[in-house]
């Protein structure tokens, strides 16, 4: 009994030693662990002051990357100098084109007023000149009026005395007159025709002249065409023709004058008046195409008044004026481009009958 429990005892001891060794082995245990633990605490707390250590290629590789990162913060820094220097070189050279423009629109502007000033100068200068040529021409004009007035009164008297000296006692109504008569008369109004061709050339020459220098071309071809009526009736007036008898049994008034004439004479004041107003249509259809002033008494035409003349029936002074009446009228409508006083038929300009009535009061005696 007693070895039992002697046994029982050094079990339960056993167990107790066991037990405390255990319980001290876990402390030492703990012990351990909690130095481990402190250490390794502070290895972290060193491992964290100290730098961690990687790898020498993965240091390269970091030190290749800063260069890169570097090299093309570098290139993006060149590229932004580049970029603004290109920048201040374009304003700079946009600043200098603009001012390189500006002076060349002042140069053109300057040489534009240049230009105005000169085509200014010249306009007044042609002003002045056409004013002083027009004074010219005004005062050669008012000249040759004077002349011409002059010569209308010297012409329009003699023509009166060669009319008295003329007609004399033919100028009678109811008067016979056969071919020995009329023989007498057309050959003095014959040498009264003639008297106006001693200067004629010269008077052709000068006014041919002239309206070439005025560039009148309209007026020169009619002019031209005067011309050569007045070579015609030329000729035709050296081939005399009479007849047997004829009577004075027309009579006419003309300035409170009767004159009588007879039915050929009659006829050639009536081709007068026709005559005179298609010569005058066609000078004033020619001055209104040379734009030139309104002047029919500055036509050769109307100083002329001959064409279509016949010194068997009529003077020459009576043929003028109403070859001059028709003129008259028919540049008026000419010039105006109307036909109040005429009309045109047959390819002719002729003046209304009832007003060629009214001019020559023609009446059979």
């Amino acid at each position: 009994m007693l070895k039992k429990r002697s046994k029982q005892l050094a079990i339960s001891l056993f167990a107790g030693g066991v037990l405390v060794l255990g319980m001290s082995s876990d402390a030492s245990a703990q012990r351990n662990n909690r130095g481990q633990e402190k250490k390794v605490g502070q290895q972290s707390e060193k491992e964290k002051q100290q730098p961690v250590k990687q790898p020498p290629i993965i240091v390269q590789q970091q030190s290749d990357r800063r260069q890169v990162q570097e090299q093309r913060q570098q290139q993006v820094k060149q590229a932004n100098e580049q970029r603004q220097q290109q920048i201040k070189q374009a304003q700079d050279q946009r600043q200098q084109e603009m001012r390189q423009i500006q002076q060349q629109q002042v140069w053109q502007q300057s040489q534009r007023q240049d230009q105005i000033r000169k085509v200014n100068d010249q306009r007044q200068q042609q002003i002045r000149q056409a004013q002083e040529q027009r004074k010219d021409e005004v005062k050669k004009a008012n000249e040759q009026r004077q002349i011409q007035q002059k010569q209308q009164v010297w012409q329009q008297q003699q023509n009166r005395q060669i009319q008295k000296q003329v007609q004399g006692d033919f100028n009678q109504p109811k008067q016979r007159i056969d071919r020995q008569q009329q023989q007498q008369i057309q050959r003095k109004r014959w040498n009264q025709y003639n008297q106006r061709w001693s200067n004629w050339q010269n008077i052709q020459q000068q006014r041919d002249r002239r309206l070439q220098q005025d560039r009148r071309s309209a007026y020169l071809l009619y002019q031209q065409l005067y011309w050569q009526r007045l070579r015609q009736d030329q000729l035709r007036l050296q081939q005399a023709r009479y007849y047997d008898n004829y009577y004075n049994n027309y009579r006419y008034n003309r300035g409170g004058t009767y004159y009588y004439t007879s039915q050929y004479g009659a006829q050639m004041l009536r081709d007068a008046v026709n005559n005179g107003y298609e010569q005058g249509f066609n000078a004033g259809r020619a001055d209104r195409s040379d734009n030139w002033d309104y002047n029919y008494q500055n036509s050769y035409g109307y100083q002329d008044a001959s064409i279509g003349y016949d010194s068997y029936y009529v003077s020459y002074g009576e043929y003028n004026h109403y070859f001059r009446e028709g003129f008259q009228r028919g540049y008026e409508d000419g010039y105006y481009n109307r036909n109040q006083y005429g009309s045109y038929s047959n390819g002719k300009y002729s003046i209304l009958s009832a007003l060629a009535g009214t001019i020559l009061k023609l009446a059979l005696y």
